[in-house]
């Protein structure tokens, strides 16, 4: 057996990496650590509490010579609010159709409330005279401060269920003038 010895391995020389594979290396870390970055502060932010910050629904609205007899859409766009001065009484009316929430539009020329959605109409006490709406609308708590300035509480609202009690003569849903 002729045997022939074994051919030497060719030895191929490396040279330095070149500027390209650098720059690509580099990429290909910066973008492994920009996702984990990522990823971890998404993670993070998994477990901070989620707030939504809303008004409060508290709010001075100023003082019952303020306001005329009739209805004043003044604090409509800012509270959702119609503030109504009758002879003896001044109320809040809360801009809510009962019928499935829309927000009713004043119509100063016909004397009435008009929802724009169902076409329920409320008089300018908020009672419901036509329209599919169930009920009138709510009535806001309101109190008179130390300093005479009317107090609007929105997260209170005072109620007439349909064949049922009227809430409307109740404490708080209306001030004496």
């Amino acid at each position: 057996m002729d045997s022939q010895p074994a051919a030497p391995a060719a030895v191929v020389e490396t040279s330095s990496d070149s500027s390209v594979n650098k720059m690509r290396r580099r990429m290909v870390w910066g973008t492994v650590a920009g996702s984990l970055t990522v990823f971890f502060l998404m993670f993070v932010r998994f477990f901070l509490p989620r707030s939504i910050l809303e008004p409060s629904s508290i709010f001075r609205i100023g003082s019952p010579n303020d306001y005329a007899l009739g209805v004043d859409t003044k604090w409509q766009q800012q509270y959702r609010i119609w503030v109504t001065r009758t002879s003896d009484r001044l109320f809040v009316i809360y801009a809510r159709c009962t019928h499935l929430g829309c927000t009713p539009d004043w119509k100063a020329s016909e004397n009435k409330f008009k929802c724009p959605c169902h076409g329920s109409g409320y008089d300018s006490e908020g009672i419901n005279f036509e329209g599919p709406a169930p009920r009138p609308m709510d009535r806001a708590k309101v109190t008179l401060d130390a300093e005479g300035q009317v107090v609007v509480d929105v997260g209170t609202l005072y109620e007439w269920p349909k064949g049922e009690k009227s809430e409307f003569d109740d404490d708080g849903a209306f001030i004496r003038v």
